[in-house]
């Protein structure tokens, strides 16, 4: 089962309208103008309630319509403070934080672009551009359809297709996305990430933060976590896990499993001031386990049996010989409760691929190496 995009990639920002667009669409995609995710959000909640199951025309804490937090009357802003002042007594023309009113909102459409460079030293593990390879360079497009998409098999002995995303931390990292104080995502506003491929900590799998920003927010007026940080505005962070690897603009992964109704096209987001893209994979939701993203096996050889010289991932895995169809094979797929797209990588003996042909047959293969990377490779497509 996989669903494939029907045209090429645009660049896309989807807006979820309405009080029920929460975290679980909105954490990953942003606010937009699109319709969709009226009905019930992540969690169960239904449509005029927020998270935390709060009625309509109230607001975080029950406080009643016309009353804002703490309590107060329509016309006094937090802490008493008289209209025309806001909050820590500051005149009209600062907005919370000590922002100033001239901060204007940046139009993505004319902002700057990040360059992003996946196969550098700094970012790759397993796919680090050499100079004798063809990688592509920082900030050109890759087609992971054509060069990272591997085929194998499921615990069922199905055939399964999966994207290659290299080597992953367990650890999210956050990403944040806007709402207004009644729960609905900033319209235009793009999501913010603070690390990009090569930085430090940099992973593909975020951890949801939700922003609550005060009336008269304009979208896109923060455009940066150095700017987010520099507001009060309310952080939250939920227990949302979302897979959404940066890459370069013009990047493909057209593939999708059929239980993820996520976009196939680029999402774009803020980073330091530049606009940076990410796929979206949502096959299953994610929870963070005791703070790290889920684990899942896979069992995987290669050419070369790793301690061989030349072996390991170097050599390429081990595929049919009429086909490019590896034996690896994967302990879960999206429809299973233990599913996660980071797997835990165990490595047989290539002297048993003919044999491997499901989790049983992979479980009495000759292990080699246990758990020797954790790589992000979302399930898109099982037959």
């Amino acid at each position: 089962m996989t669903r494939k995009a029907s045209s090429s990639t645009r660049r896309r920002v989807l807006t979820i309208a309405g009080s029920t667009a929460l975290v679980s669409i909105a954490g990953c995609i942003g606010g937009s103008g699109d319709s969709g995710g009226d009905e019930t959000t992540d969690g169960g909640m239904e449509d005029g309630t927020t998270e935390g199951g709060m009625e309509d025309g109230t607001t975080e804490g029950g406080m009643e319509d016309g009353t804002t937090e703490g309590g107060m009357e329509d016309g006094t802003t937090e802490g008493g403070m008289e209209d025309g002042t806001t909050e820590g007594g500051m005149e009209d023309g600062t907005t919370e934080g000590g922002m100033e009113d001239g901060m204007e909102p940046t139009d993505p459409e004319s902002a700057p672009r990040a360059t992003v460079d996946r196969f550098g030293e700094s970012a790759g593990t397993l796919h680090v551009r050499g100079p004798d390879d063809d990688l592509p360079r920082a900030g050109e497009p890759i087609d992971f359809d054509e060069r990272f998409l591997v085929t194998g098999f499921g615990p069922g002995g199905q055939a399964v297709q999966y994207y290659d995303f290299d080597v992953m931390p367990t650890t999210p990292v956050p990403i944040y996305a806007f709402f207004d104080g009644d729960g609905d995502p900033v319209e235009g506003q793009r999501n913010v990430v603070g690390v990009v491929p090569g930085d430090d900590g940099y992973s593909d799998f975020w951890q949801v933060h939700t922003v609550t920003v005060p009336d008269g927010y304009r979208a896109n007026t923060i455009t940066s976590v150095e700017e987010l940080q520099s507001t009060d505005y309310e952080i939250t962070a939920t227990d949302v896990v979302k897979n959404c690897p940066v890459v370069p603009d013009d990047s493909t992964a057209s593939l999708r499993h059929d239980d993820d109704g996520s976009p196939t096209d680029l999402v774009e987001g803020w980073y330091d001031g530049r606009i940076v893209y990410y796929f979206l994979f949502e096959e299953r939701s994610l929870e963070p386990v005791d703070g790290s993203v889920p684990l899942s096996p896979i069992y995987v050889t290669f050419n070369t049996n790793p301690g061989e010289d030349g072996g390991g991932p170097a050599s390429g895995f081990m595929t049919e010989a009429d086909g490019d169809r590896t034996h690896n094979v994967t302990a879960t797929v999206p429809s299973d409760p233990a599913y996660s797209p980071l797997w835990d990588v165990n490595v047989y003996d290539n002297a048993d691929f003919e044999s491997v042909s499901d989790l049983q047959s992979a479980l009495e293969a000759e292990l080699l190496e246990r758990s020797v990377a954790h790589v992000n490779c979302p399930v898109v497509s099982e037959n």
